[in-house]
């Protein structure tokens, strides 16, 4: 599902995508974190090709989560052309999270 890679900035990952991309704001403590992982596969199953998924460990990139006033686990946040168009907060169902989702793919 999601793949672990090296960016020079968080910046230059949004920008180099074609996608949109979903970032999970998580911590590895974090129990509802480790629910949305699954939740997660579920939805680049149903989504592939449509969107990049990311997962941002918010312990080891503090400042990555307090420049996007991350203050909950988890936190996801869409970016469409490296801005940040949508963000929910907490577990939802991977049914849920495509409704919410798609229509910013298009």
């Amino acid at each position: 599902m999601a793949t672990k890679q090296q960016f020079q900035s968080f910046s230059d990952l949004l920008a180099a995508s074609d996608l949109p991309v979903l970032v999970d704001f998580y911590a590895t403590w974090c129990g509802p974190c480790k629910m949305m992982a699954g939740v997660l596969e579920q939805v680049n199953g149903q989504l592939k090709g449509q969107l990049k998924i990311v997962k941002i460990d918010t312990e080891r990139y503090p400042q990555l989560a307090q420049q996007h006033r991350i203050y909950a686990l988890p936190t996801l946040v869409l970016f469409k052309a490296g801005q940040p168009i949508d963000r929910v907060e907490g577990v939802l169902p991977a049914d849920q999270l495509v409704q919410r989702l798609q229509p910013h793919l298009a």
